[in-house]
């Protein structure tokens, strides 16, 4: 079995992730310095402006066949390895620097021209790059007649934000923490209809219109506005050199046939950087989001006042989470995402998923990952380090599964895909941050305990490690009965019998 959450060992980890991060050292972004593999205490502030492109219609790709089956899947991968190779060179043209590109979302910040004053320009640039995106994924598409064009949703913000790390040990990637990237995500994610979509802060900063309301995400820039952007920005490459670019890499570096296999059980076993495009995975399994609940307001309210226990906080936190997934319940992770992270999980065979026993699997790691949370924003207490009102909210789906890495040569993204993606995100998404949330078609494959669980609703409050093992158990599931059975051999191995070995009495000699 294998699969269990011990408290004790929970809070090992993270007193020795806390002490990574016990000093933290803030300093000013200065001219050119390397965001990759920033150390894990130190934290550089940097005047910005942040770029979000949601591509909004990857669930018509995931749909393009009525059975999910091996073709969408090579369709979507395929989809998503020209769309990253186009971007590769608009960004590389246009000196702005990628955060992150997970799936359809891409996280870009334009840094330069450097210094307050310079906020038109890199504004005005960031639109101008923007729309170069959506120009060229418009025209990037695969001949496959089956598959759409890329329709793109831009949100753009700017100003002050901490650089931290992203990620762990070969796989670390910068993230920003404050508003200007928080809020360029929301207005990108705020819905499916197309367009550059700007904060009040970055209209100000080109002296257009603000918006009555603060918040509102729904007026895109008028033509005239983007042009304005276009035309001061001056980009040094243009549509069709991206293209033609593009084109020859596409001739001189084929992205060739997309082929899958399956993993083996344990997923923590999976390499990422052994796969491709002609190495994928394919598997019929469990996606999780795990996504800290008010994060954005916590950054809000410590980004200038105490920014070194955002970075404990971020790294603490996050990297429990990561364990719980990994080590705990021998699951994969995906990426961080922010303040969020995407796993995999999967129980069976090398040749078949056992669906009930993965469902009930993710129940339990869901309520670990809620229970190692409390352990960890405990001990971030108990060591003076304010954590608000942050929450954890949970989103898990079944179903197929694609994990490979794409993009450019030496520069390769991880990447997991399949409809189960986008639902336990939505999933999550629908919970507040003592929630847990489980999909349509995981709550159908479930044993009936899961599925008494989360009630019709398909929503659990509260659930943590000990009540999910508790409330399956009593109900009857076979894979809490185990976990019982194997928390009480460990706890007491020279009192507790074999349950398959029947009592004997005691006969005196």
């Amino acid at each position: 079995m294998g699969h269990t959450w011990k408290e004790d060992r929970a809070k090992k980890r993270i007193q020795t992730r806390f002490e990574e991060v016990r000093e933290v050292e803030i300093i000013d972004y200065k001219r050119d310095m390397s965001l990759q593999d920033i150390p894990i205490k130190r934290a550089y502030r940097m005047d910005a402006a942040h770029l979000y492109v949601d591509i909004v219609n990857v669930d018509e790709i995931l749909a393009c066949t009525d059975f999910e089956g091996e073709t969408c899947h090579k369709r979507t991968l395929r989809f998503f390895n020209l769309h990253y190779r186009a971007v590769h060179r608009i960004l590389q043209k246009t000196d702005a620097l990628r955060v992150d590109f997970h799936n359809q979302r891409l996280h870009a910040v334009v840094a330069k021209p450097y210094g307050e004053a310079n906020e038109r320009d890199r504004v005005a640039r960031t639109v101008a790059i923007a729309q170069l995106v959506s120009d060229v994924l418009a025209e990037t598409g695969d001949s496959d007649e089956h598959i759409p064009n890329a329709r793109v949703r831009v949100g753009i913000d700017t100003g002050r934000a901490l650089v931290v790390s992203n990620g762990r040990k070969g796989s670390r990637e910068p993230l920003f923490l404050g508003h200007p990237a928080n809020h360029a995500a929301k207005c990108a994610g705020a819905g499916k209809a197309t367009g550059i979509y700007l904060t009040n802060a970055a209209r100000s900063a080109m002296g257009f219109p603000s918006l009555a309301n603060g918040k509102d995400r729904t007026t895109a820039l008028t033509v005239e506005q983007i042009q304005t952007c276009v035309d001061e920005a001056d980009l040094e490459v243009s549509k069709d050199e991206i293209i033609e670019l593009w084109q020859k890499e596409q001739e001189d570096s084929p992205i060739g046939s997309i082929s899958f296999s399956r993993p083996t059980p344990p997923l923590s076993d999976l390499e990422f950087k052994l796969l491709s495009a002609a190495n994928s995975k394919r598997f019929d399994g469990i996606s999780v989001y795990a996504d800290i609940d008010a994060f954005t307001a916590y950054v809000d309210q410590h980004l200038d006042n105490n920014p070194e226990d955002l970075v404990r906080t971020l790294h603490v936190v996050r990297s429990e989470l990561d364990a719980v997934i990994h080590k705990d319940f021998r699951g994969r992770r995906v990426r961080f995402v922010g303040d969020c992270v995407h796993g995999m999980l999967l129980e069976g065979t090398a040749y078949t998923t056992d669906e009930e026993e993965t469902i009930s699997t993710a129940t339990l790691c869901a309520g670990a990952l809620r229970s190692s949370f409390a352990c960890a924003i405990d001990h971030l207490k108990d060591e003076g380090t304010d954590t608000d009102d942050l929450g954890l909210a949970i989103g898990f789906e079944f179903g197929p599964l694609s994990a490979s890495r794409l993009g450019m040569k030496g520069d390769m993204l991880r990447c997991a895909t399949g409809r189960a993606v986008l639902n336990s995100e939505a999933e999550q998404r629908r919970c507040g941050g003592t929630e847990t949330a489980i999909g349509a078609n995981a709550y159908a494959k479930a044993s009936d305990p899961v599925r008494k669980v989360f009630t019709d609703s398909r929503k659990a409050a509260d659930l943590d490690y000990d009540s999910a093992v508790q409330e399956l158990a009593a109900s009857g599931d076979k894979v809490a009965k185990a976990v019982q059975e194997e928390t009480y051999r460990a706890a007491a191995p020279a009192i507790v019998p074999s349950l398959s070995q029947p009592l004997r009495p005691h006969t005196a000699s």
